[in-house]
């Protein structure tokens, strides 16, 4: 079967397997493991238009783009259609390639400022968005939006035609609606009928863990792209297993523990560099855990991992 190559606006990627924007996970070293893994396009954490806007110090971090991780989708998220449009015509010369605009992020602080899936509510708004970013800067402009709202509601395909209305050069559905967060399962038939619907490219999101599942939302939705989220937590190697398998037919053994634990520690080196001892050791102990789940003695080294603080307590315990 193999991957086919997306074409997002005047970006070509050369697959079409992406890695989903994840607040606190797709930070700049995790960004680049999945890249070495084959990821086509990488997504960055969500970023406030405001926080550009107010010259918010951690925004500045989150804007942090290595070459070696392109092409990459800048994701930004508000409510405020002239804020956003002027942010991202302020932050157009960096090099990402794609902006994204988010409109799926359930989170309360998010939702309870009319952003994120809340504009899944406001359609009109949220195409006024799109059309005054389109606009505002020449790099392609896509939308991430889920299947709606309340448990019952679907707003995903007036979602999907309002983007492309607006300008937006390929959307990304994820099958659940904001009620469900990330529970219960994801509604792939939404990402078929959005696919029925506009003719931009149409990226599928929600309960890919395998390179099966992978196959089967392609062949199922006939979407032209997979994003992985929680899939790729703790396993940057889903994106070599879904192109193999794609490729070859064949599922790739999982990585032997000892080759997790080569990761994490380079991993947590990345970290270090980045962000510092302090900071990238504490945020290291939840990949670890997503790292180590389902493999032997995972819920001991788990506890073990609370207490490191530095890399030599690290190397000690993963050290094989």
């Amino acid at each position: 079967m193999g991957s086919n190559k997306l074409k997002i606006g005047n970006v070509s990627l050369d697959g079409n397997i992406v890695l989903a924007p994840m607040a606190g996970v797709t930070d700049l070293p995790f960004r680049l493991l999945c890249k070495e893994q084959g990821a086509d396009l990488i997504c960055t954490e969500m970023v406030s238009a405001k926080g550009i806007f107010y010259n918010n110090k951690n925004t500045e971090d989150l804007l942090r783009i290595d070459d070696r991780e392109r092409p990459v989708s800048l994701q930004l998220f508000g409510s405020d259609p002239d804020i956003i449009s002027e942010m991202a015509k302020k932050i157009e010369h960096r090099n990402f390639d794609i902006l994204d605009i988010n409109m799926g992020c359930p989170v309360p602080k998010v939702v309870n400022n009319g952003e994120g899936s809340a504009l899944l509510k406001n359609i009109p708004l949220a195409a006024k968005i799109i059309e005054k970013t389109v606009k505002a800067i020449d790099k392609p402009v896509t939308v991430k939006f889920r299947k709606g709202f309340g448990a019952d509601e679907v707003q995903a395909i007036e979602m999907a035609k309002a983007a492309e209305a607006a300008g937006a050069a390929a959307v990304a559905v994820h099958g659940r609606t904001r009620e469900q967060y990330y529970s219960g399962k994801a509604d792939w038939e939404i990402i078929a009928k959005v696919k029925d619907t506009v003719s931009i490219p149409v990226i599928g999101n929600g309960d890919i863990f395998t390179p099966e599942d992978a196959k089967n939302m392609m062949e199922q939705t006939n979407c032209d792209g997979v994003m992985i989220g929680r899939g790729a937590q703790g396993n940057p190697w889903i994106f070599h297993q879904i192109k193999t398998y794609l490729e070859t037919g064949m599922v790739p053994e999982k990585p032997p523990f000892s080759e997790v634990c080569r990761m994490i520690l380079r991993h947590a080196k990345m970290q270090i560099e980045w962000k510092g001892e302090k900071r990238g050791m504490r945020e290291m102990r939840s990949h670890a855990a997503w790292y180590t789940a389902g493999y032997p003695h995972s819920a001991s080294l788990r506890r073990a991992m609370n207490t490191v603080e530095t890399y030599e307590q690290l190397e000690e315990l993963f050290s094989i």
